[in-house]
């Protein structure tokens, strides 16, 4: 039994080595123009997920979804998040393939996900992607009004359609039973 263990024990050391000495050389890949691999995307979303699932409080939106809240969410998706997420004008990102892994591109592929799970993404932010902890820069509840606006931008009311159109100069695409479910995809 002693010498299973040692094999073990030995086994994780040269693991960890490994490891070590293929970051510490150069060995692995760093560069942010790249595709990830389905393994990784796999993995990665895996982690976030139940990362999210473990440590997020479900909470309901304490914004509701009038019209101001969502065309004030609106505004800090537009001032915020867009660069990376799709801009209103129904064209991906600027940086779309220019972060390792993507973004996903929430106004052409809306999300399924609840608000509590998007609210607490928003906030903590996601390490290692080019997604930042926005709860260091914006108040709890501008964070929940774009998090409405997230969650509505396949459902938005008539008055929040038009304010949309006047601002971008388009009409928001419909993307109704298009929800993307992203434990499958990048975020």
């Amino acid at each position: 039994m002693r010498g299973f263990i040692f094999g073990i024990v030995v086994t994780l050391v040269v693991l960890l080595l490994g490891g070590w000495i293929v970051a510490e050389f150069g060995l692995m890949p760093t560069n942010a123009d790249a595709t990830p691999p389905p393994f990784e995307t796999r993995l990665a979303m895996g982690a976030v997920d139940a990362a999210t699932e473990r440590n997020a409080p479900r909470m309901n939106n304490p914004v509701p979804a009038t019209d101001d809240n969502l065309i004030a969410g609106m505004k800090i998706y537009a001032a915020n998040c867009a660069v990376c997420h799709g801009t209103l004008d129904n064209k991906p990102s600027p940086l779309a393939h220019s972060l390792y892994p993507p973004p996903p591109q929430l106004i052409l592929h809306p999300m399924d996900d609840p608000d509590w799970q998007i609210y607490y993404i928003t906030r903590t932010g996601i390490r290692y992607t080019g997604m930042p902890a926005w709860g260091k820069a914006l108040t709890e509840d501008q964070m929940w009004k774009v998090t409405s606006f997230v969650t509505h931008v396949d459902k938005l009311p008539p008055a929040v359609q038009e304010y949309w159109k006047k601002t971008s100069g388009v009409s928001p695409e419909s993307h109704a039973g298009e929800h993307h479910d992203h434990s499958h995809h990048e975020h």
